[in-house]
């Protein structure tokens, strides 16, 4: 979900203004030519994008006839940008559409529905779950390409040496735990995240959501929500817990404690493996802890799915579209995304690509057990934007400007203006 993408302001718009075109692109496009498809890539330009150039390169050896514009847009804009392109039919061919985008542009009659193409045509494959999660209104319009979920990450080294056995599995066990690295080691034992996304877990954990999709009722300020955001607000203070971080650098701020061992745990999710192995406190990966997100009241845990799915514009012509089914089908095939997994250390969407080779990553073999405790996302188009007020209003709450109430308050009527057909 949250991936911290790097790239200029400038540099991303320069490469945009001159790729945007997608279907309409014809300037290698001749009767006699290759046809040139245009890709927009979300994924980390530094740590991920190396992986998906080299495929596009086998791509274009194994199909003499296509083409593949790579333009890697940062995934913080490209929601917007691409929904702009496709407005006025400029887009890209294919885009690395982020699970939850899926239904909204499918909804504006973005996307090709794919059911029945060449690129599912592996669909028994894929994981049933995130095919699903790809479709909308019974069509599917997305293959998926990687998928995630949200995880307590623990330092191993700092739990032994404060007694802490084995993961907490609520979020009591975790204040306990927190409690005890800090008398043993010095260091802080959690430090949590302000982002609505990372606080959805506290959401699931009391059986709720921010909206019921199915009732059509905005459900934030809901008694049990209300009580899965004052138990999140209260990891924000107490021995062991780190103090909440509003700045606009508190990602990387709670990352960079983590990989060097100045916090012992935190929820991250597995696009960050690369980095956790680059830090000081995992030279040695086996001291990287993974376990399912503490359990709220009910007894139960959970965290959102999340990843990505490739998906084809629906305005591009229709050469264009069967080359752009043919790539994907290649980049979401098995050998592609066990080569995507053992280069970039993500999570594949298909059984097959499990191979022996990638299930020896142990952030991945890690990654993989808590699966089971990912929750899809309802397939209401305007779900992803509704993370927005919460993104808003939860750092006021955790920073003491605003009670959790007028927060939760603020939030439920910035929601109802995105969903006016919900109920309170």
């Amino acid at each position: 979900m949250r991936r911290g993408i790097a790239a200029t302001a400038l540099v991303a718009s320069l490469a945009l203004a001159a790729t945007a075109c997608g279907g309409s692109d014809s300037g290698s496009d001749k009767s006699d030519g290759p046809i040139t498809l245009t890709w927009w890539d979300t994924s980390n330009a530094t740590n991920e994008a190396p992986t998906y150039k080299a495929l596009v390169k086998d791509f274009e050896a194994a199909n003499k006839n296509i083409k593949v514009k790579y333009v890697n847009v940062p995934f913080d804009q490209a929601q917007n940008k691409f929904d702009t392109a496709a407005g006025a039919s400029g887009a890209p061919d294919v885009l690395r559409s982020e699970v939850g985008w899926t239904p909204a542009f499918a909804k504006k009659g973005f996307f090709l529905p794919l059911d029945g193409t060449e690129a599912l045509a592996e669909q028994d494959k894929f994981k049933s779950n995130l095919v699903e999660q790809a479709k909308y209104e019974g069509k599917t319009y997305g293959v998926p390409l990687v998928t995630d979920t949200l995880a307590l990450v623990y330092n191993k080294a700092l739990f032994e040496k404060a007694g802490v056995t084995e993961a907490p599995k609520s979020w009591d066990d975790l204040k306990a735990a927190a409690a005890k690295v800090k008398k043993k080691t010095g260091v802080d034992g959690y430090w949590g995240s302000t982002q609505a996304y990372y606080a959805q877990s506290f959401l699931y954990g009391e059986g709720t959501d921010t909206v019921d999709a199915d009732a059509k009722k905005i459900t934030v300020k809901s008694d049990a929500a209300v009580k899965a955001y004052t138990t999140w607000n209260s990891l924000f203070d107490g021995k062991g817990l780190h103090k909440a971080d509003v700045t606009a650098d508190a990602y990387a701020h709670i990352q960079d404690a983590f990989v060097n061992g100045k916090v012992a745990s935190i929820i991250q999710g597995p696009w960050e493996i690369t980095n956790f192995y680059k830090g000081s406190a995992f030279k040695d990966k086996a001291n990287l802890g993974i376990a399912t997100v503490p359990a709220g009241s009910t007894g139960k845990a959970g965290a959102p799915t999340g990843g990505h799915n490739l998906s084809v514009y629906a305005g591009s012509d229709k050469a264009h579209q069967q080359a752009a089914l043919k790539f994907v089908k290649f980049m979401t095939s098995a050998k592609s995304q066990e080569t995507i997994a053992l280069k970039n250390s993500t999570l594949p969407t298909r059984d097959d690509a499990y191979t022996d080779k990638v299930k020896a990553d142990p952030g991945i073999a890690g990654y993989q057990t808590v699966l089971s405790a990912a929750q899809p996302r309802p397939a209401l188009p305007e779900y992803s934007s509704l993370w927005g007020p919460l993104d808003t209003e939860l750092p006021k709450i955790a920073g003491g400007k605003v009670s959790l109430d007028k927060g939760l308050s603020n939030a439920e009527t910035a929601i109802a203006k995105l969903v006016p057909d919900f109920g309170k």
